[in-house]
């Protein structure tokens, strides 16, 4: 089975300057440019037959769009939604200084989760949606925390962030399970917006 992982547009709170995670603001108007051209180039190149995407709305949105060009069906999962960043979420950069960062793996935001619990609650998501889905071709639509932890979980990799993969608006990765062998085709493709800031 091959496994689109997609992130969503650019959102309101790129403009902004803040804290994003759960917070949950909307995609911006280049952000739905980014995502129309997005969904065509996969709905020509990989069409995928079904989508399971965050329910958060920079990321539902994204998915919808892609589900409508493609038109195949979306499901929402709460579980896909990004990094629990607790108190952080919406404050600005220089509001969020105040609050004490993680020092460790098991430490948490205060009301937020932990970098294990990220990962966990990404391990099982990953696997309900491996364990449903009886296609030949699959799109996770999410943020880039999420994908993160999605392709640590295919590669088997530990749960540190010593290793991170890079997540542009709309990036497009695409990695197959077979039986018994893991493939990477690539990673962070957004050459589908070359074209797009000379355009507007």
């Amino acid at each position: 089975m091959q496994i689109l992982m997609i992130r969503h547009g650019e959102s309101e709170a790129d403009i902004l300057k803040v804290h994003e995670g759960r917070a949950d603001f909307p995609l911006t108007e280049l952000g739905r440019m980014q995502v129309k051209l997005m969904a065509e180039k996969v709905s020509k190149l990989y069409p995928p037959e079904f989508i399971w995407a965050s329910t958060l709305r920079r990321a539902s949105e994204t998915a919808g769009v892609l589900a409508n060009t493609v038109g195949c069906p979306v499901q929402y999962e709460d579980e896909l939604m990004e990094y629990n960043n607790g108190v952080l979420a919406g404050l600005s950069y220089e509001e969020g200084k105040k609050y004490a960062r993680p020092k460790a793996a098991h430490e948490r935001i205060e009301n937020g989760e932990s970098d294990i619990e990220f990962r966990m609650r990404i391990e099982v998501i990953f696997s309900k949606i491996l364990n449903s889905s009886p296609y030949e071709r699959i799109a996770i639509v999410a943020h880039g925390g999420v994908i993160n932890n999605l392709l640590r979980s295919f590669l088997k990799m530990p749960v540190t962030k010593e290793f991170g993969f890079s997540n542009g608006d709309t990036a497009i990765h695409l990695v197959e399970m077979t039986a018994g062998s893991r493939k990477v085709h690539f990673l962070n493709d957004t050459s589908h917006l070359d074209g797009l800031m000379k355009s507007i």
